[in-house]
Formats: structure tokens, sequence, C-alpha cells
């Protein structure tokens, strides 16, 4: 009898509704930006964040919250709120003890998506807590969905690659039956040693560096630089106790 449990990615948001994802540990992947700026805003001390996927709502909650309203539409500032996307913004000295209210394109609409669809816990990664993220996946000893929140519904390689690097670290504790994460495990293994020369390949890099956030980019795709463990728990993102 096979005892491990299954691990299975999902390329697309669009792809979700082909998985049962009760009793199953879904992590949300939007590698540029959203879940590199989420565990760096908790690893620099956030009080929680309040993913949100509409622009009105994280108004509306930063009213509600005091919290600091944040987000992008398409890589830009959104009109309305305090702040963007970016790793960078969030400094200790600037977000220790505070709320965050997050909406952006991609990453927080997946969250939802998720949670609507009944998974049994949430979690966020990316490379910057790559490590945090593997280890929680086999103590839980669950099945896991690794969730590309990919570019308004179409892969992206980035959060492929991501996929890829947890997978090439835990594949011993899981069955995996699944073209997609054998084509990420492959693609990663080819490309880790040269992540930032490879990913000025990508769309979403083109799309992000003609703002100037190179240096975004590359943060984002560095391991274990914010390793803390972004769990989803009433309403907020908090970090998962040890």
């Amino acid at each position: 009898m096979n005892s491990k449990p299954f691990l299975n990615t999902v390329l697309s948001p669009r792809l979700l509704d082909l998985y049962d994802i009760s009793n199953t540990v879904v992590v949300i992947i939007d590698v540029f930006r959203a879940t590199s700026t989420i565990a760096t805003a908790l690893y620099n001390g956030a009080a929680k964040i309040l993913p949100v996927d509409s622009v009105p709502r994280c108004i509306e909650l930063g009213k509600i919250t005091g919290g600091i309203t944040a987000g992008e539409r398409d890589g830009k500032v959104v009109e309305g709120l305090q702040h963007g996307n970016s790793p960078a913004e969030y400094t200790r000295s600037f977000i220790e003890g505070k709320t965050l209210v997050l909406t952006t394109t991609n990453g927080t609409k997946l969250l939802h998506m998720a949670l609507e669809r009944g998974a049994s816990e949430v979690i966020t990664g990316s490379f910057p807590n790559l490590t945090a993220v593997c280890n929680y996946l086999v103590k839980a000893n669950k099945n896991v969905i690794l969730g590309c929140s990919a570019w308004k519904d179409k892969f992206n390689l980035e959060d492929t690659l991501f996929a890829g690097a947890v997978i090439q670290r835990i594949k011993e504790h899981f069955t995996i039956h699944c073209d997609s994460s054998l084509m990420a495990e492959n693609m990663y293994t080819l490309h880790q040693h040269d992540m930032y020369s490879f990913i000025r390949n990508t769309t979403h890099w083109h799309r992000l560096a003609a703002y100037g956030l190179e240096k975004d980019l590359e943060y984002c795709v560095t391991p274990d630089v914010a390793n803390v463990l972004p769990l989803y728990d009433n309403g907020a993102l908090v970090v998962a106790a040890e």
C-alpha cells in the first residue's frame, strides 16, 4: 500500500478546478512578486497580511483595520493605495508590528480561489522562503498542490521554476504522478545555477524591468532571504508557529 501523500503542480489558476483540493495543502506561488513580498513583510515583523482580491476591498479593509494598503495591477502601483508590491518597500523599520492589506494581479486571486474550493490549508511560497515551505510540506505529510499564479491565467516560467525547486528537495516524501511536476523539476534542475540570467528571458521580466524593477526580480529568485512560512489563518496570512 502506498502511504505517501500525493503532490501535483497546477500551472495556471484555470486548471485548479481539475483537482480535488480537500485535505490538501495548497501552496500559492507568485514569485514576481506577491508571495516574495508576503514572505519579506512577515520576515521583517509585519503583524499580519490581509490578502484581498479587489482594490475597493483593499481600501475598505485598510480603513477598518488601520493597515497599510498596498498592491498592483499589471506591475504598477494602483491609484488609491499607499504602497506597491515591491519586497524592497517592506523593511523592518517600516512594516514591523503593522498590518498590510495587499491586492495583486495574480497571487491574491489564486489564494481566494483555493479557499473557495475548500483547501484544508493555504500557505504562500517563493524563493525567499523556499526552505520554510519545503520543511512545512514534509512535516505536514498531506497531499500538496503547488499552485502557480501564472500571469492572467497564462503559464509563466518563474512560478514553475519555484515549483521545481520545491519538488527537487522533497520528492522522496511524496507520490508524484504528474507531468507538470516532472517538467517543473527538470526545468529548475537545468537552470538552478544560472537563475539571474535565465529569468531575464521571461515575459514577466520584460514587463517589470520596464519599470526599473530588476533588483526586485533578482531578489525574488534568491533562496531563503526571508525564510518564514506564511500560513492563511482566519482571514490573514501570519507566520506559522514552529
